[in-house]
Protein backbone atom coordinates (compact mmCIF):
# COMPACT_ATOMS: atom_id res chain seq x y z
CA UNK A 1 0.00 0.00 0.00
CA UNK A 2 0.80 3.59 -0.54
CA UNK A 3 0.67 6.69 -2.18
CA UNK A 4 0.42 6.50 -6.61
CA UNK A 5 4.08 6.33 -7.72
CA UNK A 6 5.50 4.95 -4.44
CA UNK A 7 6.39 1.11 -6.19
CA UNK A 8 3.37 -0.72 -5.03
CA UNK A 9 3.04 -2.57 -8.40
CA UNK A 10 7.05 -3.12 -8.93
CA UNK A 11 7.73 -4.41 -5.50
CA UNK A 12 4.55 -6.19 -5.29
CA UNK A 13 5.25 -8.23 -8.73
CA UNK A 14 8.61 -8.92 -7.57
CA UNK A 15 7.03 -10.42 -4.36
CA UNK A 16 4.55 -12.24 -5.55
CA UNK A 17 7.58 -13.94 -7.85
CA UNK A 18 9.65 -14.96 -4.62
CA UNK A 19 6.66 -15.94 -2.80
CA UNK A 20 5.43 -18.00 -5.88
CA UNK A 21 1.96 -17.01 -5.57
CA UNK A 22 -0.20 -14.71 -7.96
CA UNK A 23 0.17 -10.70 -7.89
CA UNK A 24 -2.86 -8.44 -8.97
CA UNK A 25 -3.01 -4.69 -8.90
CA UNK A 26 -5.88 -2.89 -7.47
CA UNK A 27 -5.76 -0.40 -10.51
CA UNK A 28 -7.10 -3.16 -12.94
CA UNK A 29 -10.09 -3.46 -10.56
CA UNK A 30 -11.42 0.20 -10.71
CA UNK A 31 -14.43 0.82 -12.83
CA UNK A 32 -14.74 2.12 -15.74
CA UNK A 33 -15.60 5.88 -14.87
CA UNK A 34 -13.45 5.53 -11.47
CA UNK A 35 -10.23 5.58 -14.57
CA UNK A 36 -11.57 8.54 -16.84
CA UNK A 37 -11.93 10.48 -13.54
CA UNK A 38 -8.55 9.71 -12.58
CA UNK A 39 -7.79 10.49 -16.17
CA UNK A 40 -9.09 13.95 -16.46
CA UNK A 41 -7.08 15.09 -13.47
CA UNK A 42 -9.57 14.94 -10.90
CA UNK A 43 -9.36 12.81 -7.42
CA UNK A 44 -11.46 10.20 -6.62
CA UNK A 45 -14.12 10.56 -3.74
CA UNK A 46 -14.62 7.83 -0.77
CA UNK A 47 -17.84 7.40 -2.68
CA UNK A 48 -16.16 6.68 -6.16
CA UNK A 49 -13.83 4.34 -4.22
CA UNK A 50 -16.26 2.57 -2.36
CA UNK A 51 -17.45 -0.02 -4.94
CA UNK A 52 -13.56 -0.94 -6.47
CA UNK A 53 -13.06 -1.50 -2.61
CA UNK A 54 -15.59 -3.89 -1.56
CA UNK A 55 -14.68 -5.74 -5.07
CA UNK A 56 -10.98 -5.97 -3.77
CA UNK A 57 -12.53 -7.51 -0.70
CA UNK A 58 -14.27 -10.51 -2.48
CA UNK A 59 -11.49 -11.12 -4.40
CA UNK A 60 -9.33 -11.43 -1.46
CA UNK A 61 -11.43 -13.52 -0.06
CA UNK A 62 -11.31 -15.78 -3.22
CA UNK A 63 -7.16 -15.70 -2.97
CA UNK A 64 -7.10 -16.30 0.32
CA UNK A 65 -8.99 -20.04 -0.24
CA UNK A 66 -6.43 -20.38 -2.62
CA UNK A 67 -2.74 -20.28 -2.28
CA UNK A 68 -2.92 -16.57 -1.36
CA UNK A 69 -1.82 -13.45 -2.88
CA UNK A 70 0.39 -9.84 -3.77
CA UNK A 71 -2.44 -7.22 -4.42
CA UNK A 72 -0.92 -3.67 -4.99
CA UNK A 73 -3.45 -1.42 -3.96
CA UNK A 74 -3.31 1.90 -2.30
CA UNK A 75 -5.45 1.39 0.67
CA UNK A 76 -4.73 5.04 1.55
CA UNK A 77 -7.12 5.65 4.40
CA UNK A 78 -7.47 2.97 7.59
CA UNK A 79 -11.70 2.89 6.39
CA UNK A 80 -10.36 1.72 3.29
CA UNK A 81 -8.07 -1.35 5.08
CA UNK A 82 -11.03 -2.06 7.36
CA UNK A 83 -12.69 -2.79 3.98
CA UNK A 84 -10.32 -4.90 2.37
CA UNK A 85 -9.73 -7.32 5.56
CA UNK A 86 -13.08 -7.56 7.54
CA UNK A 87 -12.36 -10.93 8.99
CA UNK A 88 -13.40 -13.34 7.02
CA UNK A 89 -10.28 -11.92 5.31
CA UNK A 90 -5.99 -12.53 6.28
CA UNK A 91 -4.52 -9.13 5.12
CA UNK A 92 -0.89 -8.38 5.53
CA UNK A 93 -0.60 -4.38 5.06
CA UNK A 94 3.07 -3.62 3.47
CA UNK A 95 3.72 0.25 3.33
CA UNK A 96 5.50 1.57 1.10
CA UNK A 97 6.54 5.46 2.58
CA UNK A 98 8.90 7.70 0.68
CA UNK A 99 8.58 12.02 0.67
CA UNK A 100 6.42 13.86 -1.63
CA UNK A 101 9.63 14.70 -3.45
CA UNK A 102 11.06 11.77 -4.34
CA UNK A 103 7.70 10.53 -5.49
CA UNK A 104 6.69 13.04 -7.60
CA UNK A 105 10.15 12.83 -9.81
CA UNK A 106 9.33 9.09 -9.92
CA UNK A 107 6.06 9.53 -11.31
CA UNK A 108 7.13 12.15 -13.90
CA UNK A 109 9.56 9.60 -15.63
CA UNK A 110 6.80 6.65 -16.06
CA UNK A 111 4.77 6.29 -18.91
CA UNK A 112 1.35 5.03 -19.69
CA UNK A 113 -0.26 5.25 -16.44
CA UNK A 114 -3.63 6.85 -16.09
CA UNK A 115 -2.80 8.48 -12.80
CA UNK A 116 -0.99 11.98 -13.60
CA UNK A 117 1.60 13.97 -10.97
CA UNK A 118 -0.69 16.73 -10.41
CA UNK A 119 -2.89 14.26 -8.46
CA UNK A 120 -0.61 13.29 -5.63
CA UNK A 121 -1.20 16.32 -3.74
CA UNK A 122 -4.54 14.47 -3.34
CA UNK A 123 -2.98 11.45 -2.23
CA UNK A 124 -0.81 12.13 0.38
CA UNK A 125 -3.63 14.82 1.72
CA UNK A 126 -5.99 11.44 1.88
CA UNK A 127 -3.38 9.09 3.34
CA UNK A 128 -3.30 8.09 6.97
CA UNK A 129 -0.50 6.14 7.55
CA UNK A 130 -1.26 2.78 9.20
CA UNK A 131 -0.22 1.56 12.87
CA UNK A 132 -0.57 -2.22 12.08
CA UNK A 133 1.89 -2.52 9.01
CA UNK A 134 5.20 -3.51 7.45
CA UNK A 135 6.70 -0.44 7.03
CA UNK A 136 9.53 0.09 4.46
CA UNK A 137 11.22 3.28 2.86
CA UNK A 138 10.81 3.48 -0.55
CA UNK A 139 14.70 5.25 -1.06
CA UNK A 140 16.30 1.85 -1.74
CA UNK A 141 15.95 -0.49 -4.52
CA UNK A 142 12.98 -2.87 -5.36
CA UNK A 143 15.52 -5.19 -4.38
CA UNK A 144 16.59 -4.35 -1.41
CA UNK A 145 12.58 -3.42 -0.54
CA UNK A 146 12.06 -7.02 -1.01
CA UNK A 147 14.84 -8.44 0.62
CA UNK A 148 14.24 -6.61 3.71
CA UNK A 149 10.73 -7.65 4.08
CA UNK A 150 11.28 -11.09 3.09
CA UNK A 151 13.81 -10.96 6.10
CA UNK A 152 10.56 -8.93 8.39
CA UNK A 153 8.09 -11.64 7.41
CA UNK A 154 10.80 -14.40 8.38
CA UNK A 155 10.59 -15.79 4.86
CA UNK A 156 14.36 -16.94 3.61
CA UNK A 157 15.28 -16.60 0.32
Amino acid sequence: MGVSGSGKTTIGKKLSAELGVSFYDADDFHPKENVEKMNSGRPLTDLDRKPWLEILSRKICEWNSEDGAVLACSALKKEYRTLLSPEKNRVHFIYLKGTKDLIHERMNQREGHYMPPSLLDSQFEALEEPENATILSVEHSPEVIVHKLLKSLNINR
